[in-house]
């Protein structure tokens, strides 16, 4: 049979990506997400944004530690709270109504923010606001492409989102390279504010999405779902493709849905080892967020300027912003490759020797804040270059590693009963220890200055410990094999040899009729789909 392409299916989570977010750490999702996390770093060493909103008399104002975690942490909180939030909008609105509600918050947030003129109030509520539309994303969108994407490209998909998350942060950092330098409000107000162009972008591309045919098909709107499988593959509603989908998904589905309706008390259950996948999804975003990068996102303009290199803190968060999409783009091919397991393990090693050195070197090396220019020592100078060559190894190592497998494993770990909830409480975890890292490391920052990496260190040895422990492979698995695999009761470090037997009777009953089995079917597409993508 003819091998269909799934470009719709790329097309659309593509697009989905560009809305939300992984990875990592700050506010919205994908792309909306990862620009404001850039966006916000710049705006704290901006003359007049400290003038507006620091403390002391005015024309000498500073933005002291407690301000700045103040600013920058408001937006965690409500990625908390948008995160579990978005489990009754997921089910009640569907997961595409679930993100035309969001989007429109998180726009409303923006708008919020940018009309302030003095008042530290409104501007910490607005970014309240916005964080709400953050996190409700960042658990949306995985949950979207999980349950859009092919099982071969799935991995790759997912990892979209976090690519668009660092091309945000990188054009927030381009544009206030060229802000910074303007008098006045608008070197704050113009990449603050352009992120109601990206949240109204994101809405009007919303009502072309598809909803989830799991979704659907959960909710039994079965023509609905053949319709969007058939889009999605680019077929007709009557190919054989649609059909074998259909009798995959319903399989699944109703021995998900056996035994009634979900509670959020049952992603702790030992049914199907839903707690340990749980406690695992809610680690990894735990570890994710507190291997070092944000840190350097959120307050590296800060930092960097005690470095003593000749180059503005601007420029070097737009080469770090350069280098982490640098770094992001060959994870595409690295974790469909290599296996998410491989991958996280690899890069805790990668990341835990640039966090070992940075800190270490910059403890000894560099000058106390606030040393003038020239009463740096040579030393001092060398000591901020090599702090800052270890801080873009440890950035390009995230986005190759850490950065986007976290939100894949979040998307590909729950059966549907679950999933919303599940990957909820994943989300949530992201953002609870986004908004801890966000309000207390300028505050450990101040006391023990670089320092702080070996912190982050000790976190990257933990994270290898417990990937090679407790996380399983789940490449090239599909949702219900995910949910076999479980079950199974395999080891972690067995995991990658483990062959799924899920549909083992129903490929049976096909051969007995003589033709093609759902397996087959699904491996003929995968195969067309690996090779187009």
């Amino acid at each position: 049979m003819a091998v269909p392409h799934n470009r719709k299916a790329i097309i659309f989570a593509i697009f989905i990506a560009f809305g939300t977010s992984p990875s990592t750490s700050w506010h919205i999702s994908g792309f909306l997400f990862g620009y404001d996390m850039g966006v916000i770093s710049g705006c704290l060493i901006m003359p007049d944004f400290i003038e507006r909103f620091g403390e002391g008399p005015s024309g000498s104002k500073v933005l002291t530690s407690s301000r700045q975690s103040i600013i920058t942490s408001l937006l965690s909180v409500g990625t908390i709270v948008g995160a579990l939030g978005q489990a009754f909008t997921a089910d009640s609105f569907g997961r595409r109504g679930s993100v035309l509600f969001w989007s429109a918050i998180f726009t409303t947030g923006i708008a919020i923010q940018t009309s302030t003129n003095t008042n530290l109030g409104q501007l910490t509520f607005g970014r309240f606001v916005a964080g709400l539309g953050v996190g409700a994303m960042s658990a949306i969108v995985p949950l979207y492409n999980g349950e859009t994407a092919p099982k071969a490209i799935r991995g790759i998909l997912v990892v979209m989102y976090q690519v668009q998350i660092i091309s945000g942060i990188f054009l927030s950092y381009v544009i206030e390279l060229g802000t910074h330098t303007i008098a006045g409000s608008a070197s704050w107000r113009i990449p603050v504010g352009l992120q109601m162009v990206w949240g109204l972008v994101l809405l009007s591309g919303i009502f072309f999405l598809p909803e989830s045919p799991r979704h659907l098909l959960g909710r039994g709107r079965e023509e609905e779902a053949r319709q969007v499988i058939a889009e999605l593959n680019s077929v007709p509603i009557d190919d054989p493709l649609v059909l074998e989908t259909m009798e995959q998904l319903e399989f699944g589905i109703n021995a998900e849905n056996a035994g009634g309706k979900a509670t959020w008390m049952e992603c702790f259950s030992t049914r199907n080892q839903l707690w340990k996948r749980t406690i695992n999804g809610m680690m990894l975003q735990f570890i994710q967020q507190l291997n070092g990068q944000n840190f350097y996102y959120y307050y590296g303009d800060t930092f960097f300027q005690s470095a003593g290199t000749q180059l503005s803190p601007y420029v070097i968060q737009t080469i770090l912003g350069a280098v982490s999409v640098v770094g992001t783009v060959p994870a595409m091919a690295i974790i469909e490759t290599m296996g998410r397991r491989k991958t996280l393990l690899m890069g805790a090693v990668l990341q835990g020797i640039c966090a070992l050195v940075a800190g270490l070197v910059g403890h000894f090396c560099l000058a106390a804040v606030g040393t003038p220019a020239s009463m740096l020592t040579s030393r001092n100078k060398q000591g901020g270059d090599v702090l800052i060559a270890f801080a873009v190894m440890h950035v390009f190592s995230f986005g190759l590693t850490w950065g986007p497998t976290p939100w894949v494993y979040l998307s590909e770990s729950f059966p549907l009963r679950v999933r919303p909830k599940a990957i909820a409480l994943g989300s949530a975890s992201n953002w609870v220890w986004n908004f801890l890292l966000s309000f207390f490391s300028p505050r450990i920052a101040a006391r023990i200055g670089p320092l702080v990496l070996l912190i982050f260190f000790g976190m990257l040895v933990f994270g290898f410990v417990y990937v090679w422990l407790f996380i399983p492979e789940t490449k090239g698995l599909s949702l219900e094999e995910v949910d076999e695999l479980y079950r199974s009761g395999v080891k972690p470090w067995n995991s990658s040899s483990w062959k799924p037997h899920l549909y083992d009777d129903q490929n049976a009953v096909h051969r007995r009729k003589g033709g093609e089995t759902p397996s087959e079917v699904q491996e003929v597409r995968e195969k067309g789909d690996s090779d187009s993508a």
